[in-house]
């Protein structure tokens, strides 16, 4: 809700770092800040704490990987609880140097803050998921990358998915941009690694780009067994920056990087959402993470956009939420 002055608060139950289900102890329930208020509250994200704070965990025991430029872990918001039981950041890598330092090195500078929106949780700052813990990848030297830098990519993906079940990494933030206009495929390594990932049924989104382009998107987002994420204007249903038919969703946000950051996160809320309410997402697909986009397809905001004159569907996380849980509550009524 707005207070007064305007400022979207939210009082929802801030779990503690040790507990492990929405029933457990937690200190108060208390205000906290949307790390992003108005994209939040646009794409269903605060009243979806609200409405299932004592149903969910929002992200507890999921990790999402950050597969980016590298992280300065000296930032309080990641630093804060390493020596925790639970530390936010739960593992690094560095698939550039081959060592576990994920430090940025020459022009990297974008990882240490494209966790913010998804994951945060520090000084009542929340992200969307912000209870689970993170994998902090430095897959190449520069966010703003070449098809070139897919070898050190690949390398990324494929320890994500060597350690996945050691981490319990469910999804995957791939926020590399070639900030190029591709209206078809361009294989690389990457390729056979985001085959395995869907496989293995982890998620994988990355953004289009912030160049208003309308005749195609950046790579990695180009890719078979990635999700495409666009961008509506915050607070309004117009869409912008890099689209093209290729794009699965749209969520509101400044920039694509928060767009796909955000989603991550809600897709983390979703998964914990099938798993509690027992949906049967093998009904929609037999692949979980496509399941998951399926839903949350049917369930977005239909937004239209003059320029490509293309429709695409904006997130609602409520909405998915909501289905899913609706349709488990009917499917065990009609058994």
């Amino acid at each position: 809700m707005k207070n007064h002055f305007g400022i979207i608060t939210i009082g929802i139950l801030v779990l503690s770092a040790g507990g492990v289900g929405a029933d457990e102890s937690a200190k108060s329930a208390k205000s906290a800040k949307p790390a992003q208020a108005v994209p939040f509250e646009q794409a269903g994200v605060i009243a979806t704490w609200e409405k299932y704070k004592d149903v969910l965990t929002f992200g507890k025991k999921q990790t999402l990987a950050l597969v980016d430029d590298g992280c300065d872990l000296s930032k309080p918001e990641w630093a804060s609880d390493r020596n925790s039981d639970y530390p936010k950041v739960l593992v690094t890598y560095d698939a550039v140097d081959g060592d576990n330092d994920p430090k940025h090195e020459g022009r990297g500078y974008h990882g240490t803050t494209i966790g913010i929106p998804s994951s945060v949780n520090h000084n009542g700052l929340l992200g969307v998921a912000f209870n689970n813990q993170l994998a902090v990848i430095r897959s190449l030297e520069c966010c703003h990358c070449k098809t070139t830098d897919s070898k050190t990519l690949a390398k990324a993906l494929a320890w994500v998915a060597k350690n996945h079940q050691k981490y319990k990494i469910t999804t995957v933030n791939l926020a590399p941009v070639d900030d190029l206009a591709h209206n078809q495929p361009v294989p690389t390594e990457i390729d056979s690694q985001l085959t395995k990932l869907r496989q293995l049924g982890i998620w994988v989104s990355a953004p289009t780009g912030n160049h208003n382009f309308t005749k195609g998107i950046s790579w990695p987002s180009s890719q078979p067994n990635c999700f495409a994420i666009g961008a509506v204007k915050p607070g309004s249903d117009t869409v912008y920056l890099d689209r093209h038919a290729k794009v699965d969703l749209v969520v509101p946000a400044a920039a694509t990087s928060s767009s796909n950051a955000i989603l991550c996160g809600s897709a983390m809320i979703l998964r914990e959402a099938i798993e509690v309410s027992g949906f049967h997402w093998k009904e929609v697909d037999p692949n979980l993470p496509v399941a998951m986009m399926t839903i949350f397809q049917q369930t977005g905001v239909k937004v239209q956009d003059p320029a490509t004159k293309l429709e695409f569907k904006r997130l609602d996380l409520l909405a998915a939420v909501d289905f899913v849980f609706k349709a488990s509550k009917t499917s065990r009524s009609t058994r």
